[in-house]
C-alpha cells in the first residue's frame, strides 16, 4: 500500500502584513508548485509478538537533500525518539507526524477502523518528501554553468533536482539555509505529510485533482477541515508562533480570500510540557476555527508571473516585528496608513470580481479586450473599446491597475515608517518597469514585501509576453510557476515515476 498527496505553494498578492490581524483579508493564490509526501509501510508484514510492542519505527527520506531520519515512536504518547543524526532531522515533519498520529488516535473510533489504523502503525511508517524546483533557488547553479537567467535554462534542471545549502556564517557555527523562491515551502512540505498520513491512516479521504467542488461550485469537505486543524498545530509548533496560517490554508483549500483564526484557537498546543499529545489534539478539535478561506481565482485568460531578482532574501520575522513595534510607538500614522491599505486590497478585489463577471457573462467580449490589450501598453487600452461592454472592461482592467498602484504607494509609506524595506528601491525600479510592459495588469513584491521575489499579473499567456525578456534583461530570473487554484488532493502516483515516464513518451514522439 502506498499514499502519494501533494499540497501547493502560494503567492499572497494582497494582505501584507494586515492579515496578522483579524478581521482583515488577503488573496492568496496556490501555485503549480508542489510537496509530495509518499507514505508506504517499512515491513510487509507483522511479527505476532509485536502487538505487544509499545514502539513502531519510522523513517523520513529527503532525496533532494540526500537525507534520511530514523525514529522510534511511542504509540501511547505518540512522540517520537530520534535513533540517527538530529541533522538530518526536520522539526516541521515531525510535529506533522506526532500531530497525525495522536488525533488517529482521537478520531478513529470504529473497531474495523481502529485495527487497520494500529496495524498500519506497527508496520511502520516510511514517509518521502519531495519539493518542485519552483519552491528552491536555482540561480547560482544555473550562473555557474554559464546558462542564461531563462524559464529555459530552469526547464532544463530535472525534476526534484538535489537542493544546495547558501553560505553559513561560519563564524558561529550556524547551519546554512536552503536558498528558496518564498512561496511557503514549510506550510507546503507540512500539508502534505499531514493530509498523506491522515488518509493513509484512514482518517480522512483525501480527494484527487478536481474532485475537491461540486457541481453547483461548492467545495468538498473529505475531512479537510481536520487536515487543516492539524497542519496549522503542526506548523506552528514547529516554527515557534502562532502564525496568520494563511500558507497553511491555500496548502489545504486552494486560493482564496483569507481571514486568519483567532490565535487562542491555538493556546492549548503553546502551553503543552504537561499533557498528552492526544489530550492536546482533542482540545484543539473543540475550538471554534473562526478563519474565513472563501475560494477566490484570478480572471481567466489573467495569467501569474513570478520573478527572483537575485538581491539576497528577506528574514519575514524580523521585518513583521519592526512593523509591529511601529505600531506600537505611533498608533495614530500606523492606523491611517493600515486603514488606507484595507481599504485598497478590499478595493482590488471588488474589481476582480468585476472582471470575473465580465468573463460569465460576456465572454467573447471580454477574450476580445484580454487579447488586444495584451499586446499593448496600458495607456492604449482605452482606446480598443468598441462599444459599451468593451468599455466596461477596459475600465476595470484600468481601475485595477490603478488601485494596485495605490497599494504599493501605502506599503513603501508603511515601510518606511517602520524602517523595514518592504519594497526595495531596487524592486521599485524593476515593478515600476514591469508596469510600464506591454499587457502587464500589475505587479507587487509578494506576502511581507523584501528582496525574495516579485510578481506580476498579466493578460494572456506570460511566457509570450514581452516582460520575460525584460526581467531576464535586468537580472530577475523568470520562474516557471504559475497560479493554480487546487489546494491539497491524492495522486496517482510517485511523481518521479510519473516523471520519468513522461519524459521517455517525448523521446518516443519526437
Amino acid at each position: 500500500m502506498e499514499v502519494v498527496v501533494s499540497a501547493p505553494g502560494k503567492v499572497l498578492i494582497t494582505g501584507g502584513y494586515l492579515v496578522l490581524e483579524r478581521p482583515n483579508a488577503g488573496i492568496v493564490l496556490s501555485t503549480t508548485a508542489r510537496f509530495y509526501a509518499i507514505v508506504r509501510p517499512i515491513y510487509d508484514e507483522i511479527k505476532p509478538e509485536s502487538w505487544a510492542w509499545a514502539w513502531t519505527d519510522v523513517k523520513v527520506t529527503s532525496p533532494q537533500l540526500s537525507r534520511e531520519a530514523t525514529y522510534k515512536l511511542s504509540l501511547k504518547n505518540c512522540t517520537l525518539q530520534c535513533t540517527s543524526s538530529r541533522e538530518s532531522t526536520n522539526p516541521f515533519v515531525e510535529q506533522a507526524i506526532q500531530y497525525c498520529v495522536a488525533v488517529c488516535n482521537v478520531v478513529i473510533t470504529e473497531k474495523e477502523k481502529k485495527d487497520a489504523f494500529e496495524k498500519l502503525l506497527l508496520q511502520g511508517l516510511d514517509i518521502t518528501i519531495l519539493g518542485s524546483n519552483d519552491f528552491y533557488s536555482y540561480r547560482s547553479q544555473i550562473e555557474q554553468c554559464g546558462l542564461p537567467l531563462t524559464p529555459e535554462a530552469l526547464a532544463s534542471l530535472p525534476p526534484f533536482s538535489s537542493i544546495t545549502f547558501n553560505t553559513g556564517d561560519t563564524q558561529s557555527g550556524t547551519k546554512p539555509e536552503v536558498a528558496k523562491t518564498g512561496l511557503g515551502s514549510s506550510a507546503a512540505m507540512t500539508t502534505s505529510v499531514v493530509a498523506s498520513l491522515l488518509h493513509y491512516l484512514g482518517a480522512v479521504s483525501i480527494p484527487f485533482p478536481g474532485k475537491q467542488y461540486s457541481e453547483n461550485g461548492s467545495r468538498i469537505n473529505n475531512g479537510l477541515d481536520l487536515v487543516h486543524s492539524i497542519a496549522q498545530s503542526a506548523h506552528c509548533i514547529a516554527q515557534g508562533k502562532i502564525g496568520s496560517g494563511f500558507d497553511v490554508s491555500s496548502a489545504v483549500y486552494g486560493s482564496q480570500k483569507y481571514v486568519r483564526f483567532s490565535p487562542q484557537v491555538l493556546s492549548s498546543t503553546q502551553d503543552s510540557s504537561w499533557r498528552r499529545l492526544p489530550e492536546i489534539v482533542s482540545d484543539v478539535l473543540k475550538q471554534k476555527w473562526d478563519h474565513e478561506n472563501k475560494p477566490f481565482a484570478l480572471p481567466p485568460l489573467l495569467t501569474l508571473l513570478l520573478g527572483e531578482p537575485g538581491t539576497g532574501g528577506s528574514s519575514t520575522p524580523s521585518m513583521v516585528g519592526s512593523v509591529k513595534k511601529w505600531q506600537n510607538s505611533d498608533p495614530t500614522n500606523s492606523q491611517e496608513i493600515w486603514q488606507k491599505l484595507a481599504d485598497a486590497n478590499s478595493l482590488l478585489e471588488l474589481q476582480l470580481k468585476n472582471l470575473n463577471k465580465h468573463s460569465r457573462e460576456h465572454y467573447d467580449s471580454y477574450k476580445h479586450v484580454i487579447t488586444v490589450c495584451s499586446r499593448l501598453p496600458h495607456n492604449k487600452w482605452i482606446e480598443m473599446a468598441s462599444d459599451q461592454i468593451g468599455d466596461s472592461i477596459v475600465k476595470s482592467l484600468l481601475d485595477t491597475r490603478e488601485i494596485f498602484l495605490q497599494i504599493r504607494h501605502f506599503l513603501r509609506e508603511m515601510g518606511k515608517a517602520a524602517g523595514v524595506p518592504i519594497e526595495p528601491e531596487l524592486q521599485t525600479q524593476i515593478l515600476d518597469l514591469t508596469m510600464d510592459t506591454e499587457g502587464v495588469l500589475f505587479a507587487g513584491v509578494p506576502g511581507a514585501g523584501g528582496f525574495d521575489a516579485v510578481f506580476a499579473v498579466v493578460l494572456g499567456d506570460a511566457h509570450h509576453n514581452p516582460i520575460i525578456s525584460t526581467w531576464t534583461a535586468r537580472g530577475v530570473l523568470p520562474l516557471l510557476v504559475g497560479e493554480n487554484p487546487n489546494g491539497v488532493c491524492l495522486e496517482n502516483g510517485d511523481p518521479r515515476t510519473r516523471d520519468v515516464s513522461s519524459a521517455i513518451s517525448s523521446i518516443n514522439i519526437n
